[in-house]
């Protein structure tokens, strides 16, 4: 699976961001439970979701803060 890019997690709305960051939680969750079980056969997923929540999690403050920001202007 391809690593979702910074410009389209910009493009989409801050509750479509909060939902796939949900969904990207509990995946990697899921992975970790497999890890440690032994069963985890690709083990770059976790690096690829661990970096996309970061991502998505960043653009979230980001757009908060400029909201913050227009606010006071």
């Amino acid at each position: 699976m391809k690593p979702v890019k910074a410009s389209a997690i910009r493009n989409m709305k801050p509750g479509e961001i909060e939902g796939k960051l949900a969904d990207a939680r509990e995946e990697l969750m899921k992975l970790r439970f497999q890890q440690v079980s032994g069963q985890l056969t690709d083990t770059s997923r976790l690096r690829i979701l661990r970096r996309e929540i970061a991502r998505m999690t960043t653009i979230l403050r980001e757009q908060a803060s400029a909201e913050v920001v227009e606010g006071e202007g």
